[in-house]
């Protein structure tokens, strides 16, 4: 697969897959080995390392040699920005909302409408006119 040319799409890219974001949530307690990420995974480490590849592509983790193992360490600030695209969107969204909601608050309710069926008055029933 392609990698995305700009950095957001390619955390997003990255988040995407659950396999990756249980990798995250496991590196956000602390760095580990290469094998001990892989450790809770039912995939082969082909499969591994190309998770690894994406989230290291996307910025989120760095990889180091350390003896012959290789660490592996979150990193955050690909995470914060995805955050503040996600907010910010909300916060657009939100207003949107909230002028639509004036907005049909303005409108008059269908039942102060002239003509509009009392709420006493029983239902029409089928044949009857209305």
């Amino acid at each position: 697969m392609q990698s995305a040319a700009d950095p957001l799409s390619r955390v997003f890219h990255a988040l995407a897959d659950p396999t990756r974001r249980a990798m995250i949530e496991r590196l956000s307690r602390g760095p580990l080995r290469v094998g001990e990420l892989a450790e809770p995974f039912a995939v082969s480490r082909p499969a591994i390392s190309q998770h690894l590849r994406v989230l290291e592509e996307a910025g989120l983790i760095t990889r180091t040699p350390q003896a012959q193992w290789r660490l592996c360490t979150l990193t955050p600030e690909p995470l914060e920005a995805a955050t503040d695209w996600v907010e910010e969107h909300r916060r657009i969204w939100s207003g949107r909302f909230d002028a639509l909601e004036d907005v049909l608050r303005s409108v008059p309710s269908v039942h102060s409408t002239e003509g509009a069926l009392d709420p006493q008055d029983p239902a029409p029933q089928d044949g009857d006119p209305a």
